[in-house]
């Protein structure tokens, strides 16, 4: 065990300790509340996300809050902590990274507090189930587009970007690896650059883009590993003037996105459904507390949306993507 996660159980059986639970007993038997510990509520993802949860727990009878994160691991532990303190029924958890979660895990399983898990995983730890989207199998399709379009102009020997989540995330593992996959199949070998976001800012990709532009004037090709940073990267390839001459591929997707496929700013994005995804997980948790043993894995497919498949994929995209906000 790391430092890292000595301290975050040292924090986890404090919390315990202060609250007064006992180990393996449920606080309020009959708690109607579930709370759903999200990184970070203001990014569209996890806000899309946290709506597929409401419409599921309040359809239910259950009372909901969403809890943010703020990306930051010592709020996520306060978080569980207040949501066990509460007695809630159920836990929905997103974590800040999968070496944060088994923290969280382990007080929940001290309250008998059943906990889904929704995207990001998590390194070890007790859960019901974790409900992910098919990353690799998603990155793979963002992969082979930006590669049949690279090949279409030409630019096969030309190099490709990479600015990705955490890699501490084994979501960003799966999307680092599926689409190298795709790249090595198609023979791109150059890599011009690999970053790794930290904030998920504008600013930060816009920085990370233009450094690749500089460092490596033949990229033809740049992979953002997730929705709002792609804005950025859009940003340093119009200053670098660079527009229709780097092919952008994204991962994600916001609402400005279906412009700027339209237009063809953007390729390709391989779209997760975090509204779906957050229905599945919270149907999930009732299957659990209604006495059901639900697939310790279930995979949410990904939506590859490319400028060529757009109007055919935008009624799915607009609810499961989306939760109908903004479109």
């Amino acid at each position: 065990m790391n430092k890292r996660s000595v301290l975050h159980s040292v924090a986890a059986m404090a919390i315990i300790s202060a609250v007064g639970i006992l180990p393996g007993s449920p606080l309020f038997a009959g708690s109607k509340e579930i709370v759903y510990i999200t990184p970070n509520i203001n990014l569209s993802f996890w806000r899309y996300m946290s709506k597929g949860v409401e419409s599921i727990a309040t359809k239910q009878g259950y009372k909901f809050q969403a809890l943010n994160s703020n990306d930051e691991a010592r709020t996520q532990l306060s978080n569980a902590q207040d949501a066990i303190a509460r007695g809630v029924a159920g836990i929905i958890l997103s974590p800040t990274d999968s070496s944060t979660a088994p923290s969280v895990l382990e007080l929940a399983e001290k309250a008998g507090i059943p906990v889904v898990i929704s995207d990001i995983g998590t390194n070890s730890g007790e859960y019901v189930s974790i409900i992910s989207s098919d990353n690799y199998e998603g990155a793979n399709g963002v992969g082979k587009a930006l590669a049949a379009a690279l090949k279409a102009k030409g630019w096969e020997s030309n190099s490709v970007g990479i600015v990705a989540v955490s890699q501490a995330r084994k979501n960003g593992q799966a999307r680092t690896k599926g689409f190298r996959d795709a790249m090595k199949e198609a023979g791109i070998a150059k890599e011009a650059g690999f970053q790794q976001l930290r904030s998920y800012t504008v600013d930060e990709t816009f920085k990370f883009t233009q450094d690749m532009l500089t460092a490596s004037p033949g990229m033809k090709g740049i992979f953002i590993q997730s929705d709002q940073p792609t804005i950025g990267a859009l940003k340093a390839i119009r200053a670098a003037r660079r527009q229709g001459d780097v092919l952008v591929a994204a991962f994600d997707g916001i609402p400005e996105f279906i412009d700027l496929l339209k237009s063809g700013d953007i390729l390709v994005t391989g779209m997760q459904q975090p509204y779906l995804m957050g229905q599945r997980a919270t149907e999930t948790l009732f299957q659990a507390l209604g006495g059901a043993t639900p697939p310790k894995e279930i995979a949410v497919p990904v939506l590859v949306v490319t400028t060529e498949n757009l109007e055919s994929q935008l009624p799915t995209v607009k609810e499961t993507v989306f939760a109908n906000e903004g479109l």
